[in-house]
């Protein structure tokens, strides 16, 4: 019979039974989010996949570490709502791989900062924030005005439709059209258009 003391005396049972005891736990809280309809299907009509462009400005979101900074959450407490808007839903994030939901809050959180402000805003912003925001400590972004290299668009779009992002064959097609005369500043700003409308909309 395994008693607490033989198990703890034995480092390789010791080391086998506790890999096993969170790989079942691990299991039996991950498998689940699989088959739950709210966690795998959009929240409602207006999530969308990414366009290529907003796809394109989500790799640079990710490049220059935006999420280091920035969460993506907005959580179901009443002083975060107040502050930021409806809470954040599984179903807002059925095509982000990965998603950017972060804890880290150097600066507020963009889970809802599509819409609020104006383009003009966003790229005065990132270019020199204190020029819009006096009291700010985020670095300028001045590099990114400049042509956007996306050659892996194509390629990018049709990994995401194997993890089941339902992009078409003629919207992949498209891709690099779609980001012909663009800058990185505007591939970034048109992803941080479009974040968290979906459910803004219908507030």
């Amino acid at each position: 019979m395994l008693t607490h003391d033989k198990i703890e005396r034995n480092v390789g049972l010791l080391i086998v039974l506790t890999v096993l005891t969170v790989t079942v736990g691990g299991l039996l809280e991950i498998v689940p989010l699989f088959f739950q309809k709210s966690t795998t299907t959009p929240a409602n009509e207006l999530v969308k996949p990414y366009d290529p462009v907003q796809l394109s400005g989500r790799d640079i979101y990710i490049r220059e570490g935006c999420y280091n900074c920035h969460s993506q959450m907005i959580r179901p407490f009443r002083a975060e709502t107040e502050r930021y808007g409806h809470y954040s839903v599984a179903g807002e994030f059925v095509y982000d791989h990965p998603f950017q939901w972060g804890s880290k809050r150097t600066g507020p959180d963009l889970a809802r900062v599509g819409g609020r402000y104006s383009d003009l805003w966003h790229r005065t912003h990132l270019l020199n924030p204190r020029d819009v925001v006096p009291e700010s400590n985020m670095p300028a972004y001045s590099w990114l005005d400049r042509p956007l290299k996306d050659g892996d668009i194509e390629a990018k779009m049709k990994a995401l439709r194997v993890v089941g992002v339902p992009y078409t064959d003629d919207e992949i097609a498209g891709a690099k059209k779609a980001l012909e005369g663009k800058s990185e500043l505007d591939a970034l700003i048109a992803y941080l258009q479009g974040m968290g409308t979906a459910i803004k909309q219908v507030r």
